[in-house]
């Protein structure tokens, strides 16, 4: 009889839990905290704890006497940066540079996994991503290395155009330079993400579309876009939400000592400031700012999204 009486709710190897996942999560919580604690320990330890050096923003830091050993000075670093004549400039520079970025960049991988989906032989599709996604890998320092080399006084564009004109030293450039590499390396990589939510399309709307009629802009509208409009909403407010943060390494790269007029923004600027200067304090402060700003944008383009989609943001 002792067979008979074992426990209905025990668990057993190799067979379904029984009852409920609370009950289950409580008989078995020490295998969620054994394959949970790595990636919590990590998040905390790279994530969390980097975030107390904010501290140097609001003080006059001192690397012998430490984080807390220093000096507490207040706002002192953020006045100094929005009092100084180059605020405005520097500002000025990322936010043009950020929005035309995403006028022009933001559209381009929706248009593409448009496009690509119209392909219906799928081997040529495959040959056409595969190309497109290419440049995705090609490092943002090699980048700018092929750029200097295309747009020098000797490369292929002033050959082909007939002229000897030196695009890196020219101000009115750079921007233009700046956005349309971007476009060439990541709009391919980017549309990986359109290309799969349209793959959950409707084939049968899609032809019962073509045998209504429809042309190709009433199939996208009818079809195509409601497939993708949420995820061309959630990327469109984490890229507005991301405005100020526009990558150091590229702009760096790029930067000439002749179109600093509108190449030096405020990652370039934290960088000369913090590492070349050893102004840490200043540096911080500025680069705090940066963020600030970053988290304003995302709250307001996700209110103004919502009121926009029916209620619908992150």
């Amino acid at each position: 009889m002792a067979g008979k009486t074992a426990k209905v709710g025990a668990y057993r190897p190799g067979a379904a839990p029984k009852g409920n996942f609370l009950s289950y999560l409580r008989s078995h919580w020490q295998l969620y905290v054994i394959f949970m604690l790595p990636a919590f320990l990590l998040t905390i330890i790279f994530k969390y704890v980097p975030m107390g050096g904010v501290l140097i923003a609001f003080e006059r830091y001192n690397p012998i006497r430490g984080i807390l050993g220093s000096r507490w000075v207040g706002m002192k670093y953020f006045h100094r940066f929005m009092s100084s004549p180059d605020f405005l400039q520097y500002l000025g520079n990322t936010l043009k540079l950020s929005i035309y970025g995403l006028l022009w960049g933001f559209p381009m991988p929706i248009i593409l996994a448009l496009l690509l989906n119209r392909i219906q032989n799928k081997h040529v599709q495959k040959n056409i991503q595969l190309i497109l996604y290419l440049p995705n890998f090609v490092s943002v320092i090699v980048l700018c290395g092929i750029v200097r080399i295309l747009l020098s006084v000797t490369g292929p564009v002033n050959l082909l155009l007939g002229t000897h004109i030196n695009f890196m030293t020219m101000p009115e450039a750079f921007r233009t330079i700046y956005i349309a590499s971007g476009i060439w390396q990541g709009a391919g990589w980017a549309s990986i993400m359109y290309t799969a939510s349209l793959s959950n399309a409707s084939q049968e709307l899609r032809e019962a579309a073509v045998m209504d009629g429809a042309n190709i802009w009433q199939q996208i509208k009818a079809v195509e876009w409601p497939a993708i409009k949420d995820m061309v909403v959630i990327q469109f407010i984490l890229s507005a939400g991301n405005i100020m943060s526009i990558g150091f390494e590229k702009a760096y790269a790029l930067q000439t000592d002749m179109n600093l007029e509108t190449s030096e923004i405020i990652a370039t600027y934290v960088y000369k400031k913090g590492l070349l200067d050893g102004d840490y304090s200043f540096s911080t402060a500025v680069g705090l700012f940066n963020s600030i700003i970053n988290v304003i944008l995302l709250i307001v383009v996700n209110a103004i999204v919502k009121k926009m989609n029916e209620g619908k943001g992150l």
